[in-house]
């Protein structure tokens, strides 16, 4: 019993410090986000480019530790822990999956190219689209951490 509390501690206790980082790289996507969606001269297209380069940088990393590290281990204590956890991310990932394409449509409209006004403001108008998704994304990843992590982190630390 005491070698499964050691497992237990081992295998999760790194779990929240990983959603910790991963919560901080989300308010860092959020400032870039704010920084960027507080412009209004397009004229300034090369200035513009560089914050959108940098906001897709940091939302690509954000969505990427999501998929590959964070739900990963989310999955996995609600498979140890076998409490119903799984069926409630296979009804929530499909849909966290959506933002996902909407976030790398973003991306992709960069292309690393230089940007016209015209293509700035079209740009700001995917931006207020893209806010919206993100914070319906962030929504079920607090509701996949809550009902998958949170829901266990006593169970973790007793064991």
């Amino acid at each position: 019993m005491l070698e499964n509390c050691r497992n237990a501690r081992e295998r999760w206790g790194g779990v929240s410090d990983l959603i910790d980082r991963w919560l901080k790289e989300r308010q860092e996507l959020l400032v870039h986000y704010c920084d960027l969606s507080g412009e209004s001269d397009f004229s300034q297209t090369e200035a513009l480019r560089e914050k959108f380069v940098r906001l897709c940088e940091v939302l690509v990393d954000y969505v990427s530790t999501g998929h590959f590290e964070i739900y990963e281990q989310l999955v996995r204590e609600a498979r140890e822990f076998n409490d119903g956890g799984l069926e409630l991310a296979a009804k929530v990932y499909p849909r966290i999956e959506q933002t996902t394409e909407v976030a790398l449509n973003f991306n992709d409209r960069l292309d690393g190219r230089d940007l016209s006004e015209e293509d700035v403001k079209e740009l700001f108008g995917e931006l207020s689209k893209l806010g919206e998704t993100l914070e319906t994304r962030f929504e079920m990843e607090d509701f996949l951490i809550e009902h998958l992590h949170n829901a266990h982190a006593g169970k973790v630390a007793s064991a």
